[in-house]
């Protein structure tokens, strides 16, 4: 008897993604050594977010026209510009009440601007890519090659006001364009590579999603108390609409501008760079690094589900995706996660 996994798993909103995900995050919690211990292919699993992601790009590269590379420059350039924006006038009037330094006590004991700036700057690339995948356009997925500026510690310092202590790390911003140019390139030099490498993108979210969970630690949420949880709930609420609205101003329907509301795992590890860079913040970074960390969780696990809802509202679809999209995005839309090719016999729509 078939067991219904994967329509129990749409019926979670963003659930192909969302479900693996937890389902990492609870194995990374209980027993975070399970990679080392089973090593060869399980060990990689564990770790092998990088290259997932890295095969992801290439075949969603592939779907995405040269036509469009404007529109991901005017996409890209707008949640970027809008998340720079909104975590400088953030740093701006938290650095006038607090300084530097974080809060010494009361029930914000431990916040400080570097903990909320650096929460704020950097998205969730394979959260943002996944979730696009699924709901958005596929020129959206493609933003992210500009938003990817954002990654590090680099504009966390310039918001500071230390900027000129670090290089721009230019090799980063190439490497994570590189992929997606490939994919372009074959798509555009070959429309066979085009049909043939599309089906693979909603194959591989699952995968993503577990081994992004399996990066996660849950108890950060619990070490960082109620504080952590207002910090993630920041980046996605009062984030997200300011990145709504930027997304529906410049010609977008939302759905990218609330999939890049998150914080990226890797935001965790910028308090510390930024103290060696500057000292001063030596005193907030320990504390940032935990607050970090949880809004990490909370945004990957809240973002789905907002992007999802209001997906459903915009597209006019069920939880997991329609099989048929509104007339207005047929031309535009990813394969959905519930429509590929072995579910109805027929074959991939070309992006």
């Amino acid at each position: 008897m078939a067991v219904r996994i994967k329509a129990g798993m749409e019926k979670v909103p963003g659930g192909l993604m969302l479900v693996p995900l937890l389902v990492g995050a609870v194995i990374h919690t209980a027993a975070p050594d399970a990679g080392k211990f089973f090593g060869s292919f399980t060990g990689a699993l564990f770790t092998g977010l990088a290259p997932i992601l890295g095969v992801f790009y290439v075949c969603l590269g592939a779907t995405l026209d040269l036509k469009a590379t404007p529109y991901i420059a005017k996409k890209g350039g707008a949640l970027l510009g809008s998340k720079i924006a909104f975590a400088a006038i953030v740093g701006i009037v938290l650095g006038r009440l607090l300084g530097e330094a974080p809060i010494s006590g009361g029930l914000l004991a431990g916040l400080s601007v570097l903990a909320v700036v650096a929460a704020l700057n950097d998205t969730n690339g394979g959260l943002y890519m996944s979730l696009m995948g699924q709901f958005g356009r596929n020129r959206d997925v493609g933003a992210y090659s500009v938003m990817s500026l954002e990654s590090g510690p680099f504009l966390t310092m310039v918001t500071l006001g230390i900027a000129g202590l670090s290089a721009f790390p230019w090799q980063a911003l190439v490497g994570a364009i590189l992929p997606l140019a490939l994919g372009m390139a074959l798509g555009n030099l070959d429309p066979a590579m085009r049909r043939f490498l599309a089906p693979a993108v909603p194959a591989l979210v699952p995968f993503l999603g577990l081994t992004l969970g399996l990066t996660i630690n849950l108890t950060a949420v619990w070490q960082a108390g109620l504080l952590g949880i207002g910090l993630g709930l920041f980046v996605v609420l009062i984030g997200g609409a300011v990145l709504l609205l930027a997304d529906k101003l410049t010609g977008g329907d939302g759905i990218a501008g609330l999939a890049a509301a998150t914080t990226a795992g890797n935001a965790a590890v910028v308090p510390t760079i930024v103290a060696q860079a500057n000292p001063v913040y030596a005193p907030a970074a320990q504390s940032a690094t935990v607050l970090i960390a949880a809004s990490v969780v909370v945004t990957a696990i809240l973002c789905p589900i907002i992007t999802v809802l209001w997906a459903r509202v915009v597209l006019k679809q069920p939880a997991g995706g329609s099989r048929e999209a509104n007339a207005a995005f047929a031309a535009d839309l990813h394969p959905h996660l519930d429509h590929v090719p072995a579910d109805t016999g027929e074959t991939a729509p070309e992006a």
